[in-house]
């Protein structure tokens, strides 16, 4: 296993790590559950994402439970969640400083734990002013029930703004961005975050590097039974594989299986190895169904040094949606 640093912290993250969403409470139970992340510790994966709104706390309890079991000491994993969507009453959702104390206090009682390594805004809130939360986040840390705080999904001038204020008012900014990246969804990692690299030395801990399980291959000829995609609350997806984007997007999967092919690899390898080899990311988030999809993904590290720069321009010709670079003006 490689261990990347997150972000500007000194905190080393397992370059792939292990996600509960869509599984954990959902499609599986307590005993695959700590089969599979048995696997990925075994691996060397130590980061393990999760969030209060998956399956609606059930997968904080499920992971809380499996690391109870499997007594794993503490200190040698990285556990983040994510809050944002923690029930149905006024106050259960957004950023507010009540509802991310609250939220949190909550997530550790169904992780069973003092603290999460991380916490991550999962959403932008457009109604709580972002000195509201960068506060809110900071006596989280404060009081060690976190010890980074991130964002996900927000804007670069999100962020920026989130920097501005923790800089102002001599606090902590956020340490990571977690956004969703894969060879079909690149454009805000590779163009609009591109200047705050530099600026801040941002730090990805990227999701859906197969997009949804479309990048693997199991879509080129429909939706399959058992998959997410057939799953109630999941309808999103199928309309998506439904689309003519989608037609698209299955047509450039198959394409990309004669490369994975001469590589000797699967094509969700091939991905994950490809999220892989930018340098901003600390992280690829992977998830599963079975303790085997687990040790399939992790041999993506070795696939990544296969990727050289020829087998590199192969993939993007492809792909063909590598965003323009921002534009540079001379001063001559």
């Amino acid at each position: 296993m490689q261990y990347r640093y997150l972000g500007s912290s000194g905190l080393r993250v397992s370059a792939l790590s292990f996600g509960a969403w869509v599984t954990f409470g959902q499609q599986i139970g307590e005993d695959a559950a700590l089969e599979m992340m048995t696997a990925a510790v075994d691996a060397g994966v130590n980061f393990f994402d999760n969030a209060e709104v998956y399956a609606a706390g059930a997968a904080e309890t499920m992971m809380g439970n499996v690391i109870k079991r499997a007594g794993w000491k503490r200190s040698d994993l990285v556990l983040s969640t994510k809050i944002y969507w923690g029930g149905d009453g006024p106050n259960d959702r957004g950023l507010s400083r009540k509802h991310i104390v609250e939220g949190t206090h909550a997530a550790l009682e169904r992780l069973q734990t003092d603290y999460v390594d991380l916490v991550f805004c999962h959403r932008p809130d457009r109604f709580t002013p972002i000195e509201e939360t960068v506060r809110a986040m900071n006596y989280l840390i404060d009081q060690g029930m976190a010890f980074y705080w991130g964002t996900s999904e927000w804007t670069a001038e999100e962020i920026r703004e989130a920097y501005e204020v923790a800089r102002r008012e001599h606090l902590i900014p956020p340490t990571m961005e977690q956004p969703q990246y894969n060879m079909l969804h690149r454009e805000r990692v590779e163009r609009e975050y591109a200047r705050l690299y530099q600026a801040f030395k941002l730090g990805l801990t990227v999701w859906s590097p197969l997009a949804s399980g479309l990048l693997t291959g199991k879509y080129d000829d429909g939706v399959p039974e058992g998959t997410r995609v057939s799953m109630e609350g999941y309808e999103f997806l199928k309309q998506r594989l439904e689309s003519e984007r989608g037609a698209q997007e299955r047509a450039t999967v198959k394409a990309l299986k004669p490369i994975a092919d001469d590589l000797g690899v699967s094509r969700a390898q091939l991905a994950l190895a490809w999220a892989l080899k930018n340098p901003n990311v600390s992280t690829v988030i992977t998830g599963a169904s079975r303790a085997e999809q687990v040790r399939e993904n992790m041999k993506a590290l070795d696939v990544a040094e296969q990727l050289t720069d020829d087998v590199m321009a192969k993939i993007e010709e492809v792909l063909g949606n590598r965003p323009a670079p921002l534009e540079s003006f001379g001063r001559d």
